[in-house]
């Protein structure tokens, strides 16, 4: 073809010096040099589009992390599987299946990343790096600010309820909550009163906390503690490990527990249950109380697995595409919801220096 078109091309050139040949000669050629052009144009574009084929992807792993009861994750996260599918296929990959699982615990998601059984993970900041090893950051979740943000319990509790703000933020807070046990409400009264609270106001209390690797339910309480007390979590007499949000909500509400360890906005996502599933006649305002707020948390994160054969440059790139897309679409954002995110921009690494931090602190107090 490249020959051909040295030809044609070196014809022309010929034809523009034979003067008596006449201009409609060298039209002609420059015409017919012209179609040769097209014609390779024409082949070099079917090429591309034959190489523009999408990228055949038999099966995508997604986990998530029990944050909410399994059977609600996996029952809000369905259509989360024909939007990814639709998206990717969009950016040139065609994906089979998309299965979506909800980890026994929050490391299990982890290590399934780490170990490349998930291909990509819904997780917090604190599990992210704790496996950052096996895993990057693609995408850090947005979410609604609430009415209250403040640093100091007794805002919380003067303030509530706490409502949804139209401003995007890339953090929340933790609190610590007090339930309608005697216990409980003992020490709320104190936060209320504005007087201080000791340690062993909070060690006589029956705490739930979450596992290790997560940022509200464990890390930043204990990190509240040590700059509070000089005291870690470990050193509470009594506290129970959770295996979800819901699950602890429950203890609480049943006086099994006096105190739990949530993200800020946690009240809100069992507001309805706490008098229905949960067996409470009042409000979960009125029968609850802020006693201990944490920093900021750097906000959820989509990552990915390091070892998933599937995984590379290319792919992640479109994996962060299609999850920005979706959550810049009305169903999108109604999946998403069961986490709080709103929506997702681009993550550093670097964004997590603060998380590491953290768990250097943590890992220090052990």
């Amino acid at each position: 073809m490249k020959r051909l078109f040295a030809m044609m091309i070196a014809g022309v050139s010929v034809v523009s010096m034979l003067a008596g040949c006449g201009s409609k000669t060298a039209d002609t050629a420059e015409q017919t040099a012209e179609a040769v052009v097209t014609e390779g144009a024409s082949e070099e574009t079917a090429d591309t589009a034959e190489n523009a084929e999408n990228v055949k992807i038999d099966k995508l792993t997604i986990g998530f992390v029990p944050s909410r009861e399994p059977d609600e994750i996996v029952t809000a996260t369905e259509p989360l599987k024909e939007l990814l599918t639709n998206e990717l296929a969009t950016l040139g990959y065609e994906v089979g299946e998309v299965d979506i699982t909800v980890g026994t615990s929050y490391e299990a998601v982890g290590e399934g990343l780490s170990a490349g059984t998930i291909d990509i993970g819904l997780i917090p900041g604190g599990t992210y790096v704790l496996y950052d090893d096996g895993c990057d950051v693609l995408l850090t979740a947005t979410r609604d600010g609430l009415s209250i943000e403040s640093p100091n319990a007794k805002d919380w509790n003067d303030n509530k309820p706490t409502e949804p703000t139209e401003d995007q933020v890339t953090f929340y807070r933790g609190l610590i909550i007090a339930g309608p046990s005697e216990a409980g409400q003992a020490v709320a009264a104190k936060v209320n009163a504005g007087e201080d609270i000791t340690w062993e106001d909070l060690d006589g209390l029956n705490w739930s906390v979450m596992n290790s690797s997560s940022s509200a339910g464990y890390i930043y309480p204990s990190l509240w503690l040590q700059a509070n007390y000089e005291k870690h979590v470990t050193d509470l007499t009594h506290a129970v490990q959770a295996d979800s949000y819901g699950n602890a909500f429950a203890r609480l509400a049943s006086g099994q527990i006096d105190v739990l360890c949530c993200y800020a906005d946690a009240r809100r996502d069992n507001e309805d249950k706490w008098t229905t599933e949960y067996g409470r006649e009042a409000s979960i305002w009125d029968e609850t109380a802020v006693i201990g707020v944490t920093d900021g948390i750097y906000n959820d994160t989509i990552s990915v697995s390091k070892t998933s054969p599937i995984m590379d440059d290319a792919f992640k790139a479109a994996l962060s595409k299609a999850f920005i897309n979706i959550g810049n679409s009305d169903a999108g954002k109604e999946v998403i919801s069961i986490y709080n995110h709103n929506g997702y921009v681009e993550a550093n690494p670097t964004d997590y220096d603060s998380e590491r931090a953290a768990q250097e602190l943590i890992k220090s107090m052990n």
